[in-house]
């Protein structure tokens, strides 16, 4: 049939949740194409095709880690939230993109209203900076 590609070589969730995991690792800056693309194991051009940019697959990770490992964490017990690796793409994203992105700014505001609405929004800010304090001494 005309204009059919090749079949897609890869999970498009699979990638999505280890972009998550790198970019919580190193932050949208520290992540180069040629790292996605091998970390992933995608080819550029399927990358490109499928995510447009890697701004794309970002903002699809960053999606994703906020639906699927921090909203089911809201109103869990506060011990939990700081031990929480779940919660390293949300600290990223509110410090390094959301500033000069304002979608990212968006979807980080948004969560951060929600985990304020679990619990009084001094807690929410706590719980980031204590999470923030074991990310650096976990990597340190």
């Amino acid at each position: 049939m005309i204009g059919m590609g090749r079949p897609r070589a890869f999970d498009e969730t699979e990638a999505v949740q280890a972009a998550a995991a790198l970019f919580a690792r190193r932050a949208f800056d520290g992540v180069s194409v040629d790292d996605l693309v091998s970390h992933l194991g995608v080819h550029r051009n399927s990358l490109y095709q499928v995510f447009g940019s890697k701004r794309g697959l970002y903002l699809r990770a960053l999606r994703w880690s906020l639906q699927h490992q921090v909203r089911p964490l809201i109103g869990a017990d506060t011990a939990v939230l700081v031990s929480e690796p779940a919660l390293d793409l949300l600290l990223m994203a509110a410090t390094e993109r959301a500033p000069e992105d304002p979608e990212v700014a968006r979807e980080v505001s948004t969560i951060l209203a929600e985990l304020d609405t679990a619990v009084r929004p001094e807690t929410t800010a706590t719980l980031l900076g204590m999470r923030l304090r074991a990310r650096v001494t976990r990597e340190g």
